[in-house]
Order: C-alpha cells, then sequence, then structure tokens
C-alpha cells in the first residue's frame, strides 16, 4: 500500500505529521497531488477543541494542486492539469443545491436535532488537503483549471479566504456609493475589504490593532483605518458618518466584542454581515439592535464554494483588481507543518497566512 505524508489531528492540542494511504479516486471523484495549501483559523479552531472532528481526520480545506487521476463519469479534464478545488464542495444534486444553497449541501436533521455542516467536508467530515495528495468528492461541481499564467501563491486564497471575505461584502448587499466598516483585518477581513471595494462602496473603514494589518488593508481597499488600542472605534465611525451609521458593518473575527460593534455602528435599515466563527457564545443586546424595531438585518455566511465560483475569483487574480499574493507571509514544507502550526495558532511574527507546498 503506497502512503502519504499528512498532518492529522489526533486530540485537542495536536495535530501531527503522519503516514496515511494515498486515496484511489472512485465513480464521479478524482486524486489530485497538493503542490500548495495553507492554515486557516478553522483549522486552529479545530486543534483547541473548539470545533470537533473525529481522531485520525486528516486536516486543511485549501488545495492548489495537480489531477493524478480522475474516476469513472469525470470527464472534461486532464491528468496532470492544475486546478484549484474550493473548500466548500457541494454535490450539485442535494436540497440545498437545488434550493440555491449550495454551500449548506449535506445539511439537514441529523439524530440531535439540526445539525448544519454544510457543504464543507474537508478537514471537517472527510480527509483534507495538507497532505501529499487529496481525493476530491463530485469532481465535476468542484474542480476548476488554473490558468497557465497564474502560479500557486497567487490562487492560494481562492478555496477560502477569498471566496469567504467576498461574501461578507455580497451577503452584506453592498451597493455603488456605500459606506462599509469591516472589524478585523485578518486574512479574511482583509478579502472583504477587497471585496466591499469591488463592490462599489465608496467609503471602506476598516478596524484592527495591529498597524501592519492595517496598512495592507489600505492597499486592499479602505479608505479610512482604526486603530482600536488608541481610539474607541464606534466614537470615531459615528463621528466620521456624522451620527448615520454605516451602511453595511462586516464582522471578520468572531467574537461578541466585534459582533456588538458592527450593531452599534449600523445605521437603521443597515446589513450586519457575520464572518466570523463563533467558538463561543454571542448574544444581541437589544440597546445595539434598537429592540428589533430598526429594520437591521443581521446575515451569516458559509465560504461559497463549487467551480463556477472559484472561475470567477481566478478571474479576479487575473485581472489584477486583487491582489491576495500579499497575504502571505510565511512559506513552510509540508514536512515543517507542525512548527507551521505552532507560528500560525499563536500568531507570532506577524504571520497573515502560510505557504505550506509539498515538494
Amino acid at each position: 500500500m503506497r502512503t502519504m505524508k499528512a498532518a492529522v489531528f489526533i486530540k485537542p492540542g495536536q495535530i501531527i505529521l503522519d503516514e496515511k494511504p494515498i486515496p484511489k479516486a472512485g465513480p464521479g471523484q478524482a486524486v489530485i497531488k497538493v503542490t500548495t495549501t495553507t492554515i486557516c483559523g478553522t483549522d486552529v479552531h479545530i486543534l483547541k477543541g473548539e470545533y470537533p472532528v473525529k481522531p485520525g481526520l486528516i486536516i486543511g480545506h485549501e488545495p492548489v494542486g495537480v489531477i493524478t487521476e480522475l474516476g469513472a463519469g469525470v470527464t472534461g479534464y486532464q491528468i496532470g492539469q492544475r486546478v484549484i478545488v474550493g473548500a466548500i464542495t457541494p454535490c450539485g444534486q442535494c436540497y440545498a443545491c437545488l434550493d440555491n444553497h449550495p454551500s449548506q449541501c449535506g445539511g439537514g436533521h441529523g439524530a440531535h436535532g439540526w445539525k448544519p455542516i454544510g457543504g464543507w467536508k474537508f478537514g471537517n467530515t472527510i480527509d483534507g488537503c495538507q497532505a501529499e495528495y487529496l481525493l476530491v468528492p463530485d469532481a465535476m461541481a468542484n474542480m476548476e483549471p488554473i490558468p497557465d499564467d497564474l502560479t500557486d501563491e497567487q490562487v492560494l486564497m481562492c478555496p477560502d479566504i477569498m471566496s469567504t471575505g467576498f461574501s461578507g461584502a455580497e451577503s452584506g448587499r453592498v451597493k455603488i456609493g456605500d459606506t462599509v466598516v469591516v472589524f478585523a483585518q485578518g486574512p479574511i477581513g482583509l478579502c472583504a475589504t477587497a471585496g466591499a471595494k469591488l463592490r462599489g462602496a465608496t467609503r471602506i473603514i476598516t478596524v484592527d490593532g495591529i498597524p501592519e494589518r492595517l496598512a495592507i488593508s489600505k492597499r486592499m481597499g479602505a479608505d479610512i483605518t482604526i486603530n482600536f488600542r488608541e481610539k474607541n472605534p464606534i466614537d470615531e465611525i459615528m463621528k466620521i458618518t456624522n451620527g448615520q451609521g454605516v451602511d453595511v458593518a462586516i464582522e471578520a473575527l468572531g467574537t461578541q466584542g466585534t459582533f456588538e460593534s458592527c450593531l452599534r455602528v449600523l445605521k437603521p435599515g443597515g446589513v450586519l454581515s457575520s464572518l466570523g466563527v463563533y467558538s463561543g457564545g454571542v448574544t444581541v443586546p437589544g440597546d445595539a439592535f434598537s429592540a428589533g424595531l430598526a429594520d437591521q438585518a443581521i446575515v451569516t455566511t458559509l465560504c461559497p464554494g463549487g467551480k463556477e465560483r472559484m472561475r470567477r475569483l481566478l478571474n479576479v487574480v487575473q485581472s489584477g483588481r486583487v491582489d491576495t499574493q500579499q497575504l502571505v507571509t510565511h512559506r513552510f514544507k509540508l514536512d515543517q507543518i507542525e512548527e507551521a502550526y505552532d507560528l500560525f495558532a499563536n500568531a507570532r511574527d506577524g504571520v497573515l497566512k502560510i505557504a505550506i507546498t509539498t515538494e
């Protein structure tokens, strides 16, 4: 049996590099040799035991690679073709997909009530891509060829970070001329900033406590940056908007504080677009929510996936309108995955995103 190196979840606090069997493609599936991947904040939630997955699972959901095997029925692709696959892998045939909610593919009533697993399968319910090889389900719905003129690092954010960040602006219904605030300028927040710019927002305010991230935020489209360690962001935003509040507030961290701050700066009739993964509880304060009488909307979004979504994101990268390669601050080999997790989980050395290569 041929084996491969892979990052495997053992228990909370422990992800190790181990040997696992190389997968084989069944009908409708494909196998890709992963060339580049990365670590996501959600992987850190798994590492810390804040999001449960089964021991022995390969982690990771942001693959860039080369097709090595095509299962029966998979047509239109070639062995050796470079592809990306979204973090979310909808089947295109279930009730959720046919109801135009492909990110929720596979969600439904379980033995203990509603369990919205959604289409996030890699590193969640099936083996993920922090490995030398990856089995891709529903391959024809999910693999998108990479243009020859784009490098792995240029497209590395497409499977999750870019798709999720952009969706914050899309779900928030950002319009031409809007004022938008994005709380937190980690990788997803930075992509939300870029997404708001692409959607036509003309005044984008970003909030973070790390000056280097605020500097990148300017390059990604922010007009005004606020360091919350120096100024009260709620007071500043209300001053900037002459007391009116923002049209759209995007929450990109997943904490009670940032969620509540979004509500407190949101205008009547505005939209709070929530992207954060809340590992603890989150509550809606009655005063910040105007007792529910302000015609405000709170929307949540799970990263859109599928090959059509990937095609559109690749078009954005190829156009040069958004440069997500600047988010890659560190590079490691797969052999160094444990070291990479330690760096990323502890947010040392100004890390934003890590490119992990298998070769």
